[in-house]
């Protein structure tokens, strides 16, 4: 499940390593994205890639029902809401990213948090690997989630202001591979199908490209807390949720974001 010092250090450092979290979990994922890639959803994207193909897709748990399985049995709900230190364990939305072998493409250095229209102390993503990673693995900036200010969200097609003409105080996207280079505390693993990072949605990640042979499927779970509340965006939001209905300050509906018994 989670130990002591595996919420110990998602709090300190908002990333922690959890071996094997899944491992009996991993073929019902990997059904669950196969399923996913032969019917993409309406958010599903190939991100143009000039060599190879790096797939990603959200918000599919409703039509996937190997991903609502995921979601309601799971250990997921459970090691959220003890990792946040919440009573609580509220679903916000899966994601599948796969990068095939060849394709050197990195994700861009960014907090999930500011493309988002929720925040709080108490949030929480899972990065769940279904094939062996060692050179693609993600990558996280330990402690960004306690930066004094988010960092500026952007399209990742031009590097263009994600929300256009907003004038909100960001901090700009910082670069641990080379201008910033030795100044952050970077964190990643090699991984085995079915282990997890768990990170705060604060918290400064990328992943490095696939240039190798081998496939990188992912699962991420998204999940909230008791103080995460809805927050007007100067635009549209990743996800957009359209005609949710919420206004600033509210929890998130659970007709549509459930929270999860465990």
């Amino acid at each position: 499940m989670i130990t002591q010092q595996q919420i110990e250090e998602f709090q300190r450092d908002g990333v922690a390593f959890i071996p094997g979290a899944f491992k009996d979990w991993v073929e019902v994922m990997r059904e669950g994205v196969a399923r996913n890639l032969a019917e993409p959803g309406e958010y599903a994207s190939e991100n143009n890639v000039k060599q190879g193909r790096f797939f990603d897709d959200y918000c599919n748990w409703q039509r996937i029902p190997e991903f609502e399985r995921i979601m309601r049995d799971s250990p997921a709900a459970e090691i959220a809401a003890k990792a946040m230190k919440s009573q609580t364990a509220q679903f916000f939305h899966d994601h599948v990213l796969v990068k095939d072998g060849g394709t050197p493409t990195p994700t861009p250095w960014h907090q999930d948090g500011p493309y988002y229209f929720v925040e709080g102390e108490q949030t929480i993503s899972f990065w769940i690997p279904l094939d062996p990673v060692d050179t693609a693995s993600l990558r996280l900036i330990a402690g960004s989630h306690k930066w004094d200010k988010p960092v500026r969200p952007v399209s990742w097609a031009d590097n263009s202001d994600f929300y256009e003409g907003d004038d909100t105080d960001w901090i700009e996207v910082p670069d641990p591979d080379s201008t910033d280079y030795g100044k952050h505390d970077v964190r990643e693993w090699k991984m085995e199908p079915g282990d997890a990072v768990i990170f705060d949605y604060r918290t400064v990640h990328g992943a490095r490209g696939n240039p190798g042979g081998i496939g990188r499927r992912a699962l991420s779970l998204r999940w909230v807390g008791d103080d995460a509340r809805y927050v007007e965006r100067p635009g549209r939001t990743s996800p957009p949720f359209p005609g949710h209905d919420m206004k600033q300050g509210q929890k998130l509906r659970e007709d549509w974001f459930p929270v999860v018994p465990f």
